[in-house]
């Protein structure tokens, strides 16, 4: 382990510590965020004794992305929610925009820091060690996924950056310098098992031996996980970030039970029921919304902020030895489906789909004909064949059944052929709307 004494430490004096941190966190925010000044006395907190300590978080008001974006403008174009002054940031990352203006994240030296240690905990939790080399696949600038990079630097580690979009040459890298490990999104570690095949590259004849996969769900879902495992000849092992609360903040272990909260001590960790704002104890077998609190942020704080991350949480000690809660990413609320009145994550539907393995080549698209969440059935789902495959007239009626039996969802599946939905070297995308 990297921290030892820390990764250990029994939840409950993790608690009792992060306590002391999160009240210091609200001074500091009454006393230099104007976007919580408001939010919180408007809630009727307006001082630090009655706000109290984490075992009244709850009843405090959750912070939406919409509201980090309303109080943004010309003249602040990174929010009031900013409570360090530019003199003391040091670095300012972005989001992509896809949904409008990017959204701009100020971070001080301190924090810059925390969020390295956060993600050399998260990755170094797969069994990376120092003196082996990897190579990575994201981005320095301007998303914050290029923080974590600094974490291999931090273990110790011979990092070779190489970055979105340049498979000659990380394949080149790989042939040739020889890493031991390998980070990317799941979605792209599939896309290259497609791409070497096509060009009798031995992917799982290559030195690497760990595949450290983020960025998108996938990474713990059984069947993709098996096939990468497969293809690869590695370990599979996910993390995951949220852009304005940190990288890599949850990292899994070699006994691939879910993901660690490496970001212990800087960040806390609630579960809520997403459509009532309810909390859900943390428990083993608790699912819920993700929502996250900075214990000890400077530039740009979150109190209680809405992850829309639906996730599944531990919190047994793992085999391992590390005491923090485990989470696996189910799906993004945002992506949920509502069809006939029972929720489905895309997510879950490819799960089910690879089940069919290697009759499909495991890429799906998911074409609602509604716009918004709500859809009727029957649910429209392209599967793609695998390679050299032509399936079998049953085949689509099999799937359609193997998804109503688990996910009580009904489908229509069309069968496509091997090459006709795109691949992705960054990120899958599972859903498309007709409608809109």
């Amino acid at each position: 382990m990297l921290e030892r004494d820390v990764e250990t430490l029994a939840w409950r004096d993790q608690i009792r510590l992060d306590d002391a941190l999160y009240r210091k966190q609200i001074a500091y925010l009454l006393a230099r965020s104007r976007f919580y000044q408001r939010k919180l006395r408007d809630a009727g907190f307006d001082t630090v004794e009655k706000i109290g300590g984490l075992d009244a978080i709850a009843d405090l008001p959750l912070t939406g992305k919409n509201e980090i974006r309303a109080s943004c403008s010309e003249e602040e174009p990174m929010g009031t929610h900013v409570a360090a002054p530019m003199d003391r940031i040091v670095r300012i990352f972005s989001t992509s925009g896809t949904t409008g203006t990017p959204s701009y994240i100020p971070l001080t030296a301190q924090d810059l820091d925390n969020w390295v240690t956060t993600s050399a905990r998260s990755y170094s939790a797969s069994g990376i060690e120092r003196g082996e080399a990897i190579v990575s696949t994201y981005n320095a600038g301007p998303f914050v996924a290029g923080a974590a990079l600094g974490a291999f630097d931090r273990l110790g580690m011979c990092h070779i950056p190489v970055g979105t979009g340049n498979t000659e040459r990380l394949m080149s890298a790989i042939r040739l310098l020889r890493p031991s490990a390998a980070v990317m999104t799941p979605s792209y570690a599939a896309y290259l098992g497609e791409w070497a095949a096509d060009r009798a590259f031995d992917l799982k004849g290559s030195s690497v031996r760990r595949l450290l996969v983020a960025g998108e769900p996938g990474g713990g879902e059984p069947k993709l996980r098996a096939r990468l495992e497969e293809t690869w000849g590695a370990k599979v092992t996910e993390a995951m970030g949220v852009g304005d609360i940190g990288v890599s903040l949850w990292g899994e272990c070699e006994e691939q039970c879910g993901m660690h909260l490496g970001a212990r001590g800087f960040v806390h960790a609630e579960l809520i029921d997403p459509d009532t704002e309810v909390p859900i104890a943390l428990k083993d077998g608790a699912k819920g919304e993700l929502v996250l609190t900075h214990l000890r942020h400077q530039g740009a704080p979150m109190l209680r902020f809405r992850t829309r991350d639906h996730v599944e949480m531990w919190t047994s000690v793992c085999r391992c030895g590390r005491t923090a809660p485990r989470l696996r990413c189910i799906g993004r609320t945002d992506d949920l489906l509502i069809v006939r009145g029972v929720n489905v994550f895309p997510s879950a539907i490819r799960d089910v789909v690879n089940e069919f393995a290697p009759a499909i080549s495991g890429v799906i698209l998911i074409t609602p004909v509604a716009a918004g969440t709500r859809q009727e059935p029957p649910l429209p789902v392209s599967v793609e064949l695998a390679r050299d495959s032509e399936g079998t007239p049953e085949l689509a009626d099999k799937i359609q059944k193997r998804i109503r039996d688990v996910l009580v969802v009904s489908t229509r599946i069309e069968i496509v052929p091997w090459g006709t939905l795109q691949r992705s070297e960054y990120k899958s995308k599972l859903v498309q709307h007709q409608a809109g």
